[in-house]
């Protein structure tokens, strides 16, 4: 855990995955603000491995609870998620939005081509799938990190 003060908030940063001895992806980290005696969750933010790239990472989500937006915390818990991924080597995090292109973008997320979590998939079976899959409203981002 991380105790960290922002804004004026103490809050810790809690490895939840970690806590219960996992050490690989995929993990979540948990903004957890200390009230009193009690902890209230503020954030977090979900890391998922891409099995095809494994210099490579997928965040699949970022959460910051509504009444705690636009304070900075998204930005906070995107630069934690992003040193944390830095100290299990990974290089280059991709991640997918749809309204918040702007925001990943002032992080230094640039535009890219859609990724799979899924594993790695043959260019026939993409040949084959691609007229049935309707358009995405996601816009894919990745930064490097390293």
């Amino acid at each position: 855990m991380e105790l960290y003060h922002f804004l004026g908030i103490t809050c810790t940063l809690t490895l939840h995955s970690l806590e219960a001895s996992c050490d690989t992806l995929p993990t979540s980290l948990v903004l957890v603000k200390n009230e009193n005696t009690s902890k209230v969750v503020l954030g977090h933010s979900k890391i998922t491995p891409i099995p095809s790239m494994l210099d490579s990472c997928f965040i699949e989500s970022v959460v910051i609870v509504k009444d705690q937006r636009g304070r900075g915390l998204g930005k906070y818990i995107m630069y934690k998620t992003e040193e944390y991924i830095k100290t299990l080597g990974l290089s280059t995090v991709y991640l997918s939005t749809i309204d918040k292109k702007e925001f990943y973008s002032k992080l230094g997320y640039v535009e890219c081509q859609p990724v799979s979590i899924y594993g790695n998939f043959s260019s026939s079976i993409n040949k084959i799938t691609a007229p049935m899959i309707k358009p995405s409203r996601k816009t894919y981002m990745k930064k490097q990190l390293i």
